[in-house]
Formats: C-alpha cells, sequence, structure tokens
C-alpha cells in the first residue's frame, strides 16, 4: 500500500448557497458525512486536517462559474479560502460566455488573487473550446504560464451538454497551443476514453486527469495506461467521493509498476505545478 503524499489535482470547495438544490442532493448521497459535518468540514482548518489524515501533500481548489448546471463558487471565495494554506493551489474559474475581458479577468486571478491555473467547463459553461472566441484567453494563459483544466466526458447534472464534453475538441486546440498545458479533467469519462487516450500520447502537451472514475477500473477504461505513465494524473473530485484514501489506494492495487503508481499519484502533478512533496 503507498504510504507516501498525494497530489489531488481536483477539489471542489464551496457553500451550501453557492451550489444549485440538485448538486446538495447529489454531493449528501455521495459524502454523507460532510453534509453531518459540514461546518467542521468545509473551512480551511477543517480541510486541511481532512487533507493530512487523507495523506493529501497538496491539492487543486477549483472554483466555479457555472450557473445554468451546478452554480458558482466566486473566485473571490476560492481565494479567500486557500490563502495562506500551501497545501491548497487554487484555481480560477472564468465562464466564457457571461465574463467581460475575460483575458484580463484571469490576468487579474493569476497576478493579483495568486490562482495557479484555469478551470473551464464546457459541458456546464456551453461552449466548444475550439470556438476562436476562446483563443485569446488561451495566449494570456500561455503568457502567464498556467496549465488549463477542461471538464471532458458525460455528466448528470442538470443542464449539462454532453456534446461540449468531447475531448476531441481539444485536438485542435493543443495543436495550435503547443505551449499551453491542457488537463482532461475526467479523462472523456462515459464516452471517449479512447480519444482522452489518444490526444494524451499524440501531443505531449495534454494530459489525463482520473477523477470521477471508480479507480479500480483504470486499466479497464484504458488497458495500455502503462505507456501512458507520465501523462496521467490523480484527482478525487471531492466531495464527489467520501474518502480521497480510498480512492488511492484502489490505484495503489492496480497492476502497475510502482515508478508508474507514484507518477499518477504525485510526480505527474509535481512538474506541472513546479512543487515538491
Amino acid at each position: 500500500m503507498y504510504t507516501g503524499n498525494v497530489i489531488d489535482f481536483h477539489l471542489h470547495i464551496g457553500r451550501k448557497k453557492d451550489w444549485h438544490p440538485w448538486i446538495i442532493e447529489y454531493l449528501k448521497e455521495r459524502n454523507p458525512y460532510l453534509f453531518e459535518n459540514f461546518e467542521d468540514v468545509m473551512n480551511p482548518d477543517g480541510l486541511e486536517k481532512y487533507l493530512v489524515k487523507e495523506g493529501v501533500a497538496y491539492a487543486v481548489v477549483l472554483a466555479e462559474d457555472s450557473p445554468l448546471t451546478t452554480g458558482v463558487v466566486p473566485n473571490c471565495y476560492v481565494q479567500n479560502f486557500c490563502k495562506g494554506r500551501k497545501r491548497f493551489i487554487p484555481f480560477a474559474s472564468i465562464n466564457p460566455n457571461t465574463t467581460s475581458n475575460p483575458e484580463k479577468v484571469l490576468e487579474n486571478c493569476v497576478e493579483g488573487m495568486g490562482f495557479k491555473g484555469l478551470k473551464l467547463y464546457p459541458s456546464y459553461q456551453h461552449f466548444f473550446p475550439n470556438q476562436r472566441k476562446i483563443y485569446s484567453l488561451y495566449s494570456k494563459a500561455v503568457e502567464l504560464g498556467i496549465q488549463v483544466m477542461f471538464h471532458t466526458g458525460s455528466s448528470i447534472y442538470k443542464n449539462s451538454k454532453l456534446k461540449y464534453g468531447d475531448p476531441l475538441h481539444l485536438d485542435e486546440v493543443a495543436a495550435d497551443f503547443p505551449d499551453l498545458r491542457i488537463i482532461m479533467a475526467h479523462s472523456g469519462r462515459g464516452f471517449w476514453y479512447d480519444r482522452a487516450f489518444f490526444l494524451s500520447r499524440v501531443h505531449k502537451n495534454v494530459y489525463m486527469e482520473i477523477s470521477g472514475l471508480p479507480p479500480q477500473k483504470l486499466l479497464q477504461y484504458f488497458p495500455e495506461l502503462e505507456k501512458n505513465a507520465d501523462k496521467v494524473i490523480f484527482g478525487s473530485d471531492w466531495p464527489g467521493v467520501g474518502s480521497i484514501k480510498e480512492n488511492v489506494d484502489a490505484v495503489c492495487a492496480l497492476s502497475l509498476k510502482e515508478t508508474t503508481i507514484e507518477k499518477i499519484l504525485y510526480r505527474n502533478a509535481e512538474k506541472l505545478l513546479g512543487l515538491k512533496t
């Protein structure tokens, strides 16, 4: 069993008022302990204590601007939540359809607010990642030296549009922005595992992130995962899971080389984020 430190590349925070009722109900079902102890856990001290217990050295903490689908967890809330906490790595959220001058907003998030990356939600925010109107945002991300994470694959949430989650739309983005580090959250979950795997193999700047997938089934979804050891990143999608450690243990139980498991759990993320565990 792996006993080292983990980097969780996909963790959500929020207040109950930030999420739509159907999100609350989903999270109550998936993580009843959190909702029985919400005030104790969903605060900087409580979450850090939980992550230490789960063996997580660093966690990418996500803002979200998806009012049609999940809700809005503001960038300023995430900034304040993560402030002074080295364990938390804040990623901003920008909605390309509603944000005026998104390039300027991103610049302020990174240079003024301390964000280390950007999360985009195509199927929740209803846009195709290869739309030209978004290219200036990618250019700004390259200029700022940050990575961009995209929600890919399926979603059961009300008002999500699955057509926007096809990883194939990122092929054009990866080719047009070879210096943009692209992370495919959920690795094409449900429909497009083969496309996510192929894209991460063919483009040096594209990575698979495995949150939202049952870790024990990774080799079923990606039979040649070992060949892609340098391009796979662990994420939990907490609080959509009850235990991060259980997911880590499931990864460790896979028939993979120890070096591959280490790369998935922290080494690949270390390189992307410039960290040391």
